[in-house]
């Protein structure tokens, strides 16, 4: 506990004591008056700060208001002992050695340190656990300050020289825009950042952080400028999915997460979003905001007029657009072979049910029925809405037909030949088949598309 914690920590206890005591300094109270009062205050429990409910005696009550009366609410402040500080279990060299073995070993607990060094011979007392927590409080060594000391690491500029070397990406909550309902809901900018050159590569609004639109960035950079070095954003939900760490794994981008709460390391992605709230947030019109298509196409006008033509210090007192032609020539290009829409193809696995039907994203597909049982590879555009995906189909790395959406009204017109697994669809008669007899017996079995039996079977 440092100094500031133990002066907040005194002047709470000060004014408790002061709540308590501030009715009996009443100088119109006669004697009678004060000792019912005292009586009362002391005949219940108070809740006493850092120690919880408390009942208290009259001499306490009366000890405070008579510093009250002398000293002010300084006579209410906690005296501190005079060995705070200082552990009475333990001899000065004792703690000396314990205080060292705890500044040097931040990630042991106090009382692993004290183990370590009774084990050794150099610590020969056994203070209570209470004791040994006290003295560690008053010594402002609990182990979370103390990883915390160690752990401070020194924030340093960095810079990339190329473009695409390392593209930083992240977030920010901006104003709010009608959605397709007509509720107002707060819009989230995704922004990717060249780190060379301060040029935005990609940005749009949306009402939520999502993966989608994270790998949809990151494949329009490749398809509209080449290859990505590094992507450098922080931990938040649309940056960790899985699917996206496969994608970037085939592409060999390495993704780099910094340290929470560490904003300082996105220095300049944070600072392009102070640039947006002061010129472009701070002067805009949200009551006229139609939806976000609206909001996204202003934004952009902004960011191509205003922020990639305007000087930067960071670089040399040029634009954004100036130093990326400049650097233009040093982008490696993406192979012309490579098929983004392949490789930004999401895979899932799923079991085929008896009915030779699985589930997907909460619609119901049905493959062939040779696969039932079987756990198959589903690959599919997730940029596309569910009834409108091609779903294909993989087994040991077998492809299969694919998977198509469960018609259940025409299922209903198909029958399963009782040995064999694959389907049959029954034949339906012609249009202009001759009239069926019309005798009761033969009535019923046409409805019921029996055949009927001949006569002498009827008769036997």
């Amino acid at each position: 506990m440092n100094r500031e914690e133990r002066e907040a920590r005194a002047k709470e206890i000060a004014a408790f004591r002061y709540s308590l005591i501030a009715e009996l300094a009443n100088p119109y109270l006669n004697r009678q008056e004060l000792r019912a009062l005292v009586r009362q205050k002391a005949g219940r429990e108070h809740e006493v700060p850092f120690v919880g409910k408390r009942t208290l005696t009259e001499s306490c009550l009366r000890k405070w208001l008579a510093a009250y009366k002398t000293q002010g609410m300084e006579g209410l402040m906690p005296v501190p002992r005079r060995d705070s500080g200082n552990s009475r279990a333990m001899a000065p060299q004792e703690t000396t050695l314990l205080v060292t073995e705890l500044e040097s070993h931040p990630e042991l607990t106090a009382t692993a340190a004290l183990k370590k060094l009774q084990a050794a011979g150099r610590i020969q007392s056994h203070p209570s656990s209470s004791s040994l927590s006290r003295f560690v409080r008053s010594a402002g060594l609990d182990r979370e300050g103390r990883l915390r000391v160690h752990q401070q690491e020194q924030t340093l500029a960095f810079e990339f020289f190329a473009p695409l070397e390392c593209v930083q990406v992240d977030c920010m909550y901006t104003v709010e825009v009608p959605d397709a309902k007509g509720r107002r809901r707060q819009a989230v900018l995704l922004a990717f950042l060249d780190d060379a050159t301060r040029r935005i590569l990609y940005a749009c609004f949306g009402f939520s952080e999502n993966a989608l639109a994270f790998e949809c960035g990151i494949k329009h950079i490749l398809a509209a400028h080449g290859k990505i070095g590094r992507l450098y954003a922080d931990n938040g939900a649309g940056f960790v999915s899985l699917q996206t760490r496969r994608i970037l794994d085939i592409l060999g981008i390495v993704l780099v997460h910094s340290r929470p709460y560490k904003p300082a390391g996105r220095g300049k992605i944070e600072r392009f979003f102070r640039t947006v709230r002061q010129q472009f947030l701070s002067i805009l019109d949200c009551e006229s905001l139609a939806n976000l298509t609206d909001l996204d196409m202003r934004f952009h006008v902004w960011l191509e007029m205003e922020y990639h033509r305007s000087t930067h210090r960071g670089l040399g007192n040029k634009t954004p657009l100036e130093v990326w032609l400049e650097k233009a020539h040093l982008i490696i290009p993406l192979d012309p072979t490579v098929s983004l829409n392949d490789l930004f193809m999401h895979e899932e696995v799923r079991k085929v049910h008896k009915d030779s039907t699985f589930t997907l994203h909460g619609v119901l597909y049905e493959v062939d029925s040779i696969l039932v049982g079987q756990r198959i590879h589903v690959r599919y555009d997730p940029f596309l809405p569910p009834l409108r995906r091609r779903l294909q189909v993989s087994l040991e790395g077998k492809s299969y037909s694919d998977a198509r959406v469960v018609d259940t009204y025409a299922n209903s017109r198909v029958k399963r030949a009782f040995n064999s697994e694959h389907l049959v669809v029954e034949k339906q008669p012609p249009q202009d088949s001759p009239a069926q007899p019309t005798t009761p017996l033969s009535a019923s079995l046409a409805a019921s598309r029996l055949p009927e039996a001949p006569a002498r079977e009827r008769q036997s």
